[in-house]
């Protein structure tokens, strides 16, 4: 399983047309194969700051969304938005007891 986060910097004035793509997108996302989970998290101490959280079954499934005709249309209109560059990580578990 991999979890992707990702950190979002938005203009203010850009907030509201971001949190409209993503209620827009959010259902597509989480419908598309290997997606366990898509949410969105706000920064406690900045409110320009949002954190994408999804997991995949397999990172290839994570791979497919990112050349999906979704992804394409999504990305350009959040990456308009930005005030920072995104900083995104992705993570797999580490098993118990390997740490």
């Amino acid at each position: 399983m991999i979890t992707r986060i990702v950190r979002l910097t938005f203009r203010p004035e850009a907030i509201p047309a971001f949190l409209e793509i993503w209620r827009e997108s959010r259902a597509h996302i989480r419908a598309r194969p290997g997606c366990l989970e898509a949410r969105l998290f706000a920064d406690e101490q900045d409110p320009n700051v949002y954190f994408t959280l999804s997991r995949w079954a397999a990172a290839a499934d994570l791979e497919a969304y990112r050349r999906s005709e979704l992804f394409g249309q999504v990305w350009p209109r959040t990456k308009a938005l930005f005030a920072d560059k995104p900083h995104a990580y992705s993570l797999v578990a580490v098993p118990d007891g390997a740490a």
